[in-house]
């Protein structure tokens, strides 16, 4: 079956993203970039990808992501409606009224649409690319965090899951350090 995975990265306060969506603080190295290329070269956007060397690199884990307006929302600002062309995408959103085939407007139920998905008898794991809002929503559904864990403390910003308490419990199962300081930690639902 099909997994969920939260493929994200937080300051050590919890936060992905500053209060107007900034990421550009995190320390990121080299050598934790060419890891990222490697290991999870389904998460780095088209536009990047020919820069970095994975232009037409096959997928590994992940074959579609899910992503909430949020996080739609920058590649839209800069023209890019289809950030994720080498993925089946989906945005989840009331709102959105996009042209561009390649990016399915899920309007409805996000837990719903990744239910069907998981269903689907082939294909590979399915990447939820945030925000804290959504991701607090599919918590019933997330299979496997990939926690990538900057050490800088953001202070305000985008939290990692943020909605209604619902305590839920995963098992750490293994964890790499980097030259910058960060680390990324497995998580499995427990």
């Amino acid at each position: 079956m099909r997994k969920l995975v939260y493929y994200v990265g937080i300051s050590i306060d919890g936060y992905i993203a500053g209060p107007g969506a900034e990421v550009d603080f995190y320390p990121v190295s080299d050598q934790m970039a060419a890891w990222i290329n490697a290991r999870y070269p389904e998460t780095v956007p088209t536009h990047i990808r020919k820069l970095v060397g994975l232009d037409g690199e096959p997928g590994r884990t992940i074959d579609t992501v899910v992503m909430g307006r949020g996080t739609y929302d920058p590649a839209l600002a800069v023209s890019i409606t289809s950030p994720y062309s080498h993925l089946r995408q989906y945005v989840v959103s009331r709102t959105l009224k996009i042209d561009d085939p390649t990016v399915e407007v899920e309007p409805g139920d996000p837990v719903e649409l990744v239910r069907r998905l998981k269903a689907e008898d082939t294909g590979m794991n399915i990447y939820l690319a945030g925000g804290g809002k959504l991701a607090a929503s599919l918590l019933p559904e997330i299979d496997e965090i990939v926690l990538k864990t900057y050490p800088v403390v953001a202070g305000a910003g985008i939290p990692v899951f943020s909605g209604e308490f619902q305590p839920t419990l995963f098992k750490p199962t293994h964890r790499e350090h980097f030259d910058n300081g960060a680390q990324v930690t497995w998580l499995t639902r427990a």
